[in-house]
């Protein structure tokens, strides 16, 4: 009997290719189930206040400056507008909470009005900005 012995080189790789199919469907679901901040467009001085307490979430931003416009996502909005605005957010961002920022110089009836009307679009769970006092 003869004995047949291989002498070919076979050189040993490793196959990445599971490993970079498991980074990429980790990096799709990551980007899908962040959330993502929607902002207000301008920037406002908010009221000092002792208690303020930072929130950690909170999606949906209205700002309101001191003349009295108010911003959702960028954009000057009217009064009669925020509602709608607030339902196509929460659609978007159901356990998102809205957060007013009001200019400490804005009108309270102003205030008054959007909060209103943030309520009206079905959302419960509203928050004031404030900044702390240190």
């Amino acid at each position: 009997m003869r004995r047949k012995y291989t002498t070919e080189n076979e050189e040993s790789t490793i196959d990445m290719t599971p490993m970079l199919d498991i980074v990429f469907i980790m990096l799709i679901f990551f980007l899908v189930t962040t959330s993502f901040v929607k902002e207000s467009g301008i920037s406002v001085t908010p009221p000092g206040a002792q208690t303020a307490v930072k929130q950690e979430r909170g999606n949906l931003l209205v700002a309101i400056d001191k003349n009295g416009s108010i911003w959702i996502d960028r954009r000057n909005v009217d009064l009669g507008a925020v509602r709608a605005n607030i339902e196509r957010l929460r659609a978007e961002y159901p356990e998102g909470t809205v957060v007013i920022q009001a200019d400490e110089n804005s009108n309270t009836g102003m205030f008054v009005k959007v909060m209103d009307q943030v309520r009206l679009a079905g959302v419960e769970n509203i928050a004031i900005a404030a900044a702390e006092n240190k």
